[in-house]
C-alpha cells in the first residue's frame, strides 16, 4: 500500500529551510513572517516523543491561525505528521502478529491515514492531549483495514464483529474450565441465540484460507506418534476420490447371480474367452464344435446378460 498524496504526507523540510521557501512561494511581506518564532526541528521523525508533545502545541497554536491550503500551513501540517509518527507506531504494534494480516509497513501507512485524520479534527482550545484523540483514530483507521481487506471470504460486518466477540469468549471459557465451550454454552454466556452463535462460528472459517496443497499438522489433541519424523501429507493428499474399480465391482456382484443361472457349456465357454483370454477358433477346437457356432454362443449370452444387468 503506498500513499497517493506522498508529496504532502512525507514532506521533510526543515524549520531552517521551510520558511524561505514559503516566503519564495507566497512572494509577499505577511507570509515572510508567518513561520518565525516556530522552534527548530530538523528531523520531525526522531524527535523523542516526549518532546513532541510539547513540540505538537506549540505547532498547533501556529496552525490555527494559518489559511489553510498556504505553503506555511502545508508546512506546519507535514511537520506535525512528522513528529507523531511514534503515535502510529505504538498503536500499530499489536497489529503486526496477527495471522492473514498485511505486512508492518502497510500497517504503518494504513495507521498514518488515521494521524492525518486526528491532526485535521484536533481543537487545541479543548486543553486535551493530542494523543487522546490521535490514538483511537489510529486504531479504528487500522481495525477498519483489517476489517475490509484482510477476510478471505467477505462477510457482514455484523458477522465479522461476532467473530471477535467468540473468538474472545472462547479463549475465556476455556481458561475458565479447561474445555472448549459449546455453541449453547457460548450463546448462554452472551445472551445470543444459539443458532446465531452457530452463524458466526461458520462465519469465522472465512476469515483466512488455506491452500489444499499446505501440510497439514496432527489432529487436534493428539499427540504425533513417536519413531521417525514423518512428511505432513497436504489436505488434498488426504481428500478421497471416486475409485471406478467399484463400479466393476458392483457390476460383478450383479452378474454373478446371472452366471449362475447358465449351462455348464455355457460357462465354460465364458470361462475359457474371459478368464483364460482363448480366442474363438481355440475355444472351438477345444470343446468341438466351429469358430461361427462359438461366435453366435457368445453373441447371444452376452446380449441376454446385458439385457438383465439393464433391466435391474
Amino acid at each position: 500500500m503506498t500513499f497517493t498524496a506522498t508529496a504532502e504526507v512525507t514532506s521533510r523540510a526543515t524549520p531552517a529551510t521551510a520558511p524561505t521557501a514559503a516566503r519564495h512561494v507566497a512572494g509577499t511581506p505577511a507570509d515572510a513572517t508567518a513561520l518565525d518564532g516556530l522552534p527548530d526541528v530538523p528531523c520531525p521523525r526522531e524527535v523523542d516523543p516526549g518532546d513532541a508533545r510539547q513540540l505538537t502545541r506549540v505547532f498547533f497554536e501556529r496552525l490555527r491561525d494559518l489559511e489553510e491550503g498556504t505553503p506555511e500551513y502545508q508546512y506546519v501540517r507535514n511537520t506535525l505528521i512528522e513528529m507523531n509518527i511514534s503515535l502510529v507506531n505504538f498503536a500499530a504494534r499489536p497489529f503486526r502478529d496477527r495471522p492473514g494480516g498485511p505486512e508492518n509497513e502497510d500497517i504503518v501507512q494504513v495507521g498514518v491515514i488515521g494521524l492525518i485524520k486526528a491532526i485535521d479534527r484536533y481543537e487545541l482550545d479543548r486543553n486535551t492531549q493530542f494523543s487522546t484523540l490521535a490514538l483511537p483514530y489510529i486504531t479504528g483507521e487500522i481495525k477498519r483495514h483489517f476489517r475490509d481487506t484482510t477476510w478471505a471470504v467477505r462477510v457482514p460486518r455484523r458477522l465479522q464483529e461476532l467473530r471477535s466477540l467468540l473468538a474472545r469468549t472462547t479463549e475465556d471459557l476455556t481458561a475458565a474450565t479447561g474445555e472448549a465451550p459449546t455453541p449453547a454454552e457460548l450463546a448462554a454466556h452472551l445472551d445470543l441465540d444459539e443458532e446465531e452463535v452457530r452463524q458466526g462460528l461458520v462465519a469465522a472459517n472465512g476469515y483466512s484460507a488455506q491452500s489444499l496443497d499446505a501440510p497439514a499438522g496432527p489432529a487436534e489433541g493428539r499427540e504425533s506418534a513417536p519413531g521417525p519424523a514423518r512428511s505432513a501429507h497436504s489436505l488434498a493428499e488426504t481428500l478421497g476420490e471416486a475409485d471406478p474399480a467399484l463400479e466393476t465391482v458392483e457390476d460383478l456382484h450383479a452378474l454373478a447371480p446371472l452366471l449362475s443361472g447358465l449351462d455348464e457349456r455355457t460357462t465354460r465357454i465364458l470361462r475359457m474367452r474371459f478368464g483364460q483370454e482363448m480366442t474363438q477358433r481355440e475355444i472351438g477346437e477345444e470343446i468341438g464344435m466351429s469358430q461361427m457356432h462359438v461366435s453366435r454362443l457368445l453373441t447371444r449370452t452376452l446380449g441376454a446378460l446385458r439385457e438383465e444387468l439393464l433391466h435391474d
